[in-house]
């Protein structure tokens, strides 16, 4: 069996820690018995300043032929970089927005969970750090405040920005029905983060959230307002098993719920459509800072390619084998400099690669 994977190396540190992703997915290749083709895909700064734009039309047409996507990170330093000279639509980010788009990749998917070997690092209580926690985030992806009508101008001599907050029945419910699938699988507990004591389309996400939620009895569903969560989720994460939120709140909450770990380099994202297609992606950004040192944490990209080969490729055993690869090398006291602790081996970028591709 071979599998066509699209890479999408990306910007800043991306192709680093892309590059040690793939190195731990040949030698699981290698191990389970089957094979990976392998096409890259630019996207991001790299592809302003290849194409001009962000996201190219064969970049879109390279993705849907892919059996799925990794991809890096995308952007640079908003300060310095001539991209964010450019208008919003041509920025890196917009290629992000627009390949979620046209993929139709509506759910994203990132996990939250303190392994035991980085208790140490969580920047949480001790007590909240020794109870440990284990939690997956679903996020609506491609609706909301993000692809609403916006624009600027001037009203009565006001300069005025206007974003537009919209959602319907079915974006919702399709979010909706993965996220009470994946409980299902899990802990069987769901709980809906929304603004509804203030917002409509929070008020519709209750609503149709509840149908979907009776053809679940098994899973015990709750709701939670997102001041609230923000607050509980340093507070006692472990109360938590899955979260179904819409774009924005997701996007901020996710970002929190990784870094309570310890270091947002941990932890990985898969982004699927209506399909078996995926797009996976480290939860962190670009560092361009740390671009290039061989110091960037790759096991965010390494631990999103095992959800790669999970949920996109039915290789369970492929992707339970990189998981506990990493399990090992951490209990072993190996730690790219994010995590490093007293007592442990600090290695780089592509030592941590080679450590977790020897492990399997």
């Amino acid at each position: 069996m071979e599998y066509k994977i699209g890479l999408i190396k990306g910007d800043g540190i991306g192709p680093e820690i892309v590059e040690e992703a793939v190195k731990v997915l040949d030698a699981a290749a290698g191990k389970y018995g089957f094979a990976f083709n392998y096409t890259d895909i630019c996207m991001g700064g790299c592809s302003i300043d290849r194409f001009g734009v962000p996201l190219t039309d064969e970049a879109i047409k390279a993705a849907k032929e892919s059996d799925a996507v990794l991809m890096g990170s995308i952007g640079g330093n908003a300060a310095t970089s001539p991209w964010y000279k450019l208008e919003p639509s041509k920025r890196p980010e917009a290629g992000l927005l627009g390949i979620r788009k046209a993929l139709n990749l509506f759910a994203n998917l990132r996990p939250s969970v303190l392994y035991e070997e980085l208790r140490s690092a969580c920047p949480l209580s001790t007590a909240t750090a020794k109870k440990g926690f284990d939690l997956i985030i679903v996020r609506e992806l491609t609706g909301g405040l993000y692809f609403g009508e916006r624009y600027t101008k001037d009203i009565d001599g006001t300069e005025t920005a206007v974003d537009t907050l919209s959602y319907n029945e079915t974006e919702i419910r399709r979010a909706a029905v993965r996220a009470f699938d994946i409980a299902m699988k899990r802990n069987k507990k769901l709980t809906l983060v929304d603004k509804a004591n203030v917002l409509d389309s929070s008020r519709l996400w209750r609503k149709v959230t509840s149908q979907v939620a009776k053809d679940y009895p098994e899973v015990s569903y709750d709701t939670m307002l997102v001041d609230n969560c923000a607050m509980q989720l340093v507070k006692d994460p472990a109360q938590f098993d899955v979260l179904l939120t819409e774009n924005m709140f997701g996007d901020i909450l996710s970002d929190e719920a990784a870094m309570i770990t310890g270091s947002i380099g941990m932890l990985p994202s898969a982004s699927l459509n209506d399909s078996r297609f995926g797009l996976y992606e480290p939860s962190g950004g670009s560092a361009p800072d740390i671009a290039g040192k061989n110091i960037a944490n790759p096991i965010a990209t390494i631990l999103s390619a095992a959800m790669m080969l999970r949920y996109s490729l039915d290789q369970d055993k492929a992707a339970e084998g990189i998981e506990q690869a990493v399990r090992q090398v951490l209990k072993d006291g190996h730690r790219t400099g994010d995590i490093m602790s007293d007592g442990c081996h600090r290695v780089n970028t592509d030592e941590m690669g080679d450590l977790i591709a020897g492990a399997l």
